[in-house]
Parts: structure tokens; C-alpha cells; sequence
């Protein structure tokens, strides 16, 4: 069914009768034919003339975007070679097709202004004998745009021509401009019984029953909660926080044991609507909430193998106030711009801190400076300047990085849509160039976790599609480093990879930022696969538990640092840990606070699952002292020995260096003895005091000499 829209009135020139007038969209249950989904293929659209290429009838879709140049063979519309009114838009829509509506835009462009007036509408059946839309006796003429980028809606009288062809031909302009549009028509196909080939034209769909359609903040929260209902052994809701209009954002956890971290098993994320416009993650996520929860209650054995073993997160919408907004203007007339930002005009997309300056930063005084203490390349700390109550943060982006800091999250993808192309990090240039290919130290695994997505999604690896906009990622195999498309600062992907363990990529979904509910259940299906693939790459890699060898307790913040990658995580609470790596093997080092590094080989498979890769960590005999002078305790033998030894070892040092520097003719002192050290103890040992106070005081000595 149709999204909610408001009705809207289509003024028109004063020839027309009112009967033209307040045609709500809903009531004739006609969906867009597909221009700005490309749906309709560039053979579909003529013209009677253009300017060149670039602004030729393949241009003249809905939101279609512009390159930054004018002149290339991505312009934001079509024009006409000429300026009069016998110029025309046409679109074959290849079936006897009852049209009930036209949607008109103007010109996209940074350099100039050009949109219709007014305009003429007339239908066709073989191009050659034309029929125009009436007004009673008289041609209707149908009022266009004031500006060039707010859709304008026009619906034609309950008894719409059914044609194969319909022309939009233009009547005025915009005085100091030219003939330019950016249009989708509105129709219903009608079988054909001329067509002995009517079988091919089966529309594509898909065979799952699933919620096919757009749901504001209520609807979701209602399908949300019958997913619940459905499933409450494997599912939860909770809120993450409110939006700036106080709507809660909730997600949907999926897992065998839900409301719980489980030792080894990985937590993955999805996030869509950070774009409120952009909606099809939003509902894609939807979908996937219920498709898990009915293939596990079948028994469909992918589907309970990753309920089983990962916890699933599913953030629908991070910004709810700007869906709204797009949802009650509906998923053609929303534009390309409305409700992308949240209610305060924040951008959420550059909204995080920037991390990256940090880092870079950083290697810049290492570099200047060859002090490498100051050199930091994970968990990165977020800037005084960020946290402060009136920094220009969004309500939304304080509560996802709360959430990413209290789920240690190992995988992450953030749905967007306006584009087909997956991006991995970094986002962000580090000279500010508008764009140059910046990667990160796991630059071959992101590259794999984008092809993943990119190759099993239907419509990007189609090698016959057509780009959406002005930028031909096939070239690139549908994926390509953020920064090397456009920098971003502050993006929540960059933010991710530099403050926590988790690795995360940006999906751009479709062309389309709003579609149609009509074209949900084809995007479901393009998208299906790609979106469970996706999720079993969190068991790629390495993953273990890092414990003390002495006491088996999980150790916590032990920094894994796997050679040749300058890029660490952490272990989480209970010691566990997961490190994404291609197959491979590695050398894989573990430090903690208070223990001896350990470091072994773990070799990474093909298989689909990951190699586990656990530690022990000893602790120092700093440490050991630490504890147990902390709790009163005496000396083991063993400790005793070691720190003697050691005070040996440092004493020799400095009487050699305290040598060196006096003259030679005066003999070296001597260095004390382990008779020293013995004839203490045995002096407390003489006045019963050797496993109390008196060995207690000794440590202490040898302690704060030798470990200050």
C-alpha cells in the first residue's frame, strides 16, 4: 500500500476548473512508474530536443543529483535545445498504463536556476496521434515549480487516460533560465491482451510474508513489539534514548540469550535513519527483525546457527524527528533534503568527534619529536571540548556513543541510502582534500567486508546498471574508500574504528532515498542476502579469552596487537576478545597492566568461523609485590629470591656506572653481596621475626629501591 500523504492542491492556470484540484495521492492507489528508481530504463524517455548529453531525457528524473561541473555527462536534468512551447519530456511506460499523476522539479545545479512554470500533459498510444489532458472543453494547463528543488504534485481527473506513452511539454519558465525538469509520473499498468509475451512482465517481488510498507514512529514501535510477541525466546526491545522531540530510539536484540553479554560470542550492529529521508534501511531493518525471528521458529538452520551464536542489534532509526518529517510528506514529495538533518539542523553524519585529527596529530609529534609515547592508534579518547554541555552535539549522537561504549561491539554497518555503493574507512582526508583514498591500518578487511556486501547485493553487482547520479562506482566494484568519495569529519564510521574495538562501513542502498512502498519488496530482496552475509563476517578472524594464568579470571583491557597492523583492540569485561583478520596467519601479541606479554602464532582459516586464539598472562613480580604488600601478606620464598636477585642485578649495574666515572686510581667499590641480604634475614630471624614484620620491612626495602 501506498506511504501516508497529505493532500496536495495542484494549482493551476486560471483556464482550469476546479476539478483538477486536491487529488490526494492515496486515493488512486497509483504508484510511481520508477523514474527516480530506475525503474524506467533510459531507452523509456525521449525528448524533442536536448542541450548535449548531459542534460539529455535519461537526466530528466526526480532528485536526480548534479556533478560539481557543469558540462559533463552528469547534469541534474533534462533541457531542451530550444526554448518554445513545442518542446517535450516523453515516457514510454512499454504496457497500457491508466496515468493519474505528474511529480515536476527543476534543475539541479550549483551554477544555475532552472525550472517549469507551467505545462501542458498529453497520452499517447503509438507516438503518432497524441491526446492532451482536458480541462471540460478546453487543453488543461497544470501549474509547475517556484524553485528548483521542491517536488510539485499534479493529479489528473478520476478519468485518466489509459495510454502507453505520456509527454510532459512545457509552457513557461522561469524567466531567466531555461526549459529544464526533473519529473515521475504516477501510474497503474493494465494487462495487455494484445501481448502474447505477458508472462516476461511478471513483476519481480519475493515469497516472504513480511510488512511491506512505510511505518511512522507508532507503527514501528507496533510491529516491533508483535516481533516480540512472536519470538520472546530469542528477542528484546530497549531504548538507547530519547530524539530531540523526546521519540525513543529503540532496538531490537536478537540472540538465544537476550539482555546479556555471553562469554566468546561477538555483538553485531545494524544502524539506519541517521538520514531521516533516507528510509529504506529503516524498513529493511524492519523486515529483518521479522524474517529472523519467523525462519528460526521453521528451523532454518543459517538463520538459528547466527541467532545461537551472536547477539544481533538492530537500531532502525537514529534519527526518528527527521523520518517523521519525510513520512508526512511521503516518499516522493519528501525531496532530496528533507528530514536528513535531526529537529536541531544537526547533520549526524559529521556530528561525532573527530578522532582522526587526534591520531594525526599524535604521529605528527612522534615524528617531530621521535617520542613515541605519545603515539596512540586505538581508543582513542574522546576531546574535553566534544563532552562539554554546550558543544554542538545532537541528543541522538551522545546516545549512540553511550551505546557503543557500554556493548563492546565487534561489527557495524550504518544504512544509508541516495546512492549504490558500500564505503569503508576512513571517511576523512587528512589534509583536508575534498577527497584522496585514506586507509586504515585493516584496509584489506574493510575492503573485504565492503565486496562482501557489494557482490551479493542484486542490483549492485548488476553489470548492465546504470548509475544513479554523477558517479560510476562500478569502475570500482561498487565499494571505495569514503575519503577517496567525498571527506567527512566527524563520521560515525571513522569514530567507531578509532574509539572502540568495533569495525563498521556505510551501505548506501539504492538511488532512491525514499521509495515507494510499492518497490519494498524488491528492495528486501536485493538486499536479503547481503544483509545476513554481512552479519556472519563478525566470525571471521581470531577470537579467545585472555586470562590469568594463576587465578583463570578473565583479564580485561589487555590490548591485542596483532604485527605488521598498526591498529589494536582491546578484551572486554570478562577477557574475551574478537580480532577481524582475512585468512592468514598472524603474530599475535597480548600486553595487560600488571602482567608479562605473551605472544604466539594463531593462524586464521577459510573456514566461516573463527580461529580461537586464548592467553595466559603471568603477572609481574611488581604486580605479585603490589598484591601482596596490599593485603599484608608475606613474601613466597620464590619472590624473595627473584627480588634479591634483582637488586643484585641493579646494584652491580650502578657501582659499574658510579666506576666509570671516578679516577682510576682509586679502587672500585665494592658491590654488596647476597651475604648482605642474608645476614638481614638471618638477624630477624635471630629475634622470631623473619615471617612477619621484619620480612615485611625487607620486601618493602628491596621494593622501593629496586621498583621506584
Amino acid at each position: 500500500s501506498a506511504p501516508r500523504m497529505e493532500t496536495q492542491e495542484v494549482s493551476l492556470s486560471c483556464t482550469l476548473l476546479h476539478l483538477f484540484i486536491a487529488f490526494p495521492l492515496t486515493l488512486f492507489h497509483c504508484p510511481p512508474l520508477g523514474l527516480e528508481s530506475l525503474r524506467v530504463k533510459d531507452p523509456q524517455l525521449r525528448a524533442s530536443s536536448y542541450k548535449r548529453r548531459g542534460l539529455g531525457p535519461h537526466r530528466g528524473r526526480l532528485n536526480i543529483q548534479s556533478g560539481i561541473e557543469d558540462g559533463d555527462i552528469y547534469d541534474g536534468a533534462w533541457c531542451a535545445q530550444y526554448e518554445d512551447k513545442k518542446q517535450w519530456l516523453e515516457v514510454d511506460a512499454r504496457r497500457p498504463t491508466r496515468f493519474t499523476g505528474v511529480i515536476l522539479q527543476g534543475r539541479s545545479s550549483i551554477w544555475s536556476w532552472d525550472f517549469i512554470l507551467t505545462y501542458k500533459v498529453q497520452f499517447s498510444n503509438d507516438t503518432l496521434v497524441w491526446q492532451p489532458a482536458m480541462n471540460g472543453t478546453k487543453e488543461a494547463v497544470f501549474e509547475g515549480n517556484q524553485d528548483t528543488e521542491t517536488p510539485v504534485l499534479a493529479l489528473f481527473n478520476e478519468s485518466a487516460t489509459v495510454a502507453r506513452y505520456i509527454r510532459i511539454n512545457p509552457q513557461s519558465w522561469y524567466e531567466n533560465g531555461t526549459i529544464c525538469l526533473r519529473a515521475e509520473v504516477l501510474g497503474c499498468t493494465l494487462p495487455d491482451p494484445n501481448n502474447i509475451y505477458a508472462w516476461q512482465q511478471t513483476e519481480q517481488g519475493t515469497k516472504d510474508k513480511l510488512d511491506f510498507r512505510h511505518h511512522n514512529y507508532k507503527e514501528m514501535r507496533k510491529l516491533m513489539k508483535s516481533v516480540t510477541e512472536a519470538c520472546p525466546d530469542i528477542t528484546h526491545i530497549y531504548s538507547i534514548g530519547k530524539s530531540h522531540m523526546g521519540l525513543k530510539m529503540y532496538v531490537m536484540e536478537i540472540s538465544d540469550h537476550p539482555g546479556k553479554h555471553e562469554l566468546g560470542e561477538p555483538e553485531f550492529r545494524y544502524v539506519a535513519g541517521m538520514h531521516g529521508n533516507e528510509a529504506l534501511g529503516r524498513e529493511l531493518l524492519l523486515n529483518l527483525m521479522q524474517y529472523i525471528c519467523q525462519e528460526y521458529k521453521l528451523g532454518n538452520q543459517r538463520i538459528v546457527r547466527l541467532v545461537k551464536e551472536t547477539r544481533i542489534h538492530l537500531l532502525p532509526s537514529m534519527n526518528p524527528d527527521g523520518y517523521e518529517m519525510a513520512f508526512k510528506k511521503g516518499s516522493e514529495l519528501a525531496g532530496w533534503a528533507l528530514g536528513r538533518y535531526s529537529y536541531q539542523g544537526i547533520d549526524m553524519n559529521h556530528n561525532f568527534a573527530d578522532l582522526n585529527k587526534v591520531m594525526w596529530d599524535a604521529i605528527e609529534f612522534d615524528f617531530q619529536n621521535n617520542d613515541k609515547s605519545k603515539l596512540i592508534n586505538h581508543y582513542i579518547p574522546i576531546p574535553e571540548y566534544y563532552t562539554a554541555e554546550d558543544a554542538f552535539v545532537a541528543l541522538e549522537t551522545r546516545a549512540v556513543i553511550n551505546w557503543m561504549q557500554n556493548i563492546p561491539f565487534v561489527l557495524s554497518a550504518n544504512l544509508h541510502g541516495g546512492e549504490l555503493v558500500v564505503t569503508y574507512p576512513f571517511d576523512r582526508t587528512e589534509d583536508w582534500a575534498p577527497h584522496d583514498d585514506t586507509p586504515t591500518p585493516d584496509n584489506s578487511f574493510f575492503r573485504w567486508l565492503a565486496t562482501v556486501y557489494a557482490s551479493t547485493n542484486q542490483v549492485m553487482s548488476n553489470p548492465d546498471r546504470r548509475p544513479c547520479h554523477n558517479e560510476n562506482f562500478q569502475r570500482y566494484n561498487n565499494i571505495i574508500n569514503g575519503a577517496n568519495w567525498h571527506t567527512v569529519q566527524g563520521s560515525m564510521n571513522d569514530f567507531s574504528y578509532l574509539h572502540t574495538n568495533c569495525f563498521d562501513v556505510t551501505v548506501e542502498l539504492s538511488c532512491d532515498k525514499f521509495p515507494h512502498a510499492s518497490e519494498l519488496p524488491i528492495e528486501w530482496e536485493n538486499n536479503k542476502e547481503s544483509l545476513l552475509i554481512y552479519m556472519e563476517q563478525v566470525h571471521r578472524g581470531l577470537k579467545g579469552v585472555i586470562r590469568d594464568k594463576d587465578t583463570e579470571a578473565g583479564i580485561a583491557d589487555a590490548i591485542i596487537k596483532v604485527d605488521d597492523i598498526d591498529h589494536h583492540i582491546r578484551s572486554v569485561a570478562d577477557g574475551d576478545y574478537w580480532r577481524l583478520l582475512n585468512p592468514g596467519e598472524y603474530e599475535v601479541t597480548v600486553s595487560a597492566e600488571g602482567y608479562n606479554p605473551s605472544t604466539r602464532m594463531c593462524r586464521v582459516m577459510y573456514e566461516h568461523y573463527p580461529t580461537i586464539c586464548d592467553f595466559r598472562l603471568t603477572k609481574t613480580p611488581k604486580q605479585r609485590l603490589k598484591e601482596i604488600l596490599a593485603k599484608g601478606g608475606k613474601l613466597p620464598k620464590d619472590l624473595q629470591l627473584r627480588l634479591r636477585q634483582l637488586r643484585l642485578r641493579k646494584l652491580r649495574a650502578s657501582t659499574k656506572a658510579i666506576n666509570s666515572r671516578l679516577p682510576r686510581k682509586r679502587p672500585p667499590t665494592s658491590p654488596p653481596t647476597a651475604a648482605h641480604f642474608s645476614a638481614n634475614e638471618e638477624s630477624c630471624a635471630a629475634v622470631g621475626k623473619m615471617h612477619s614484620t621484619c620480612s615485611k620491612n625487607i620486601g618493602k626495602m628491596y621494593f622501593s629501591k629496586f621498583l621506584v
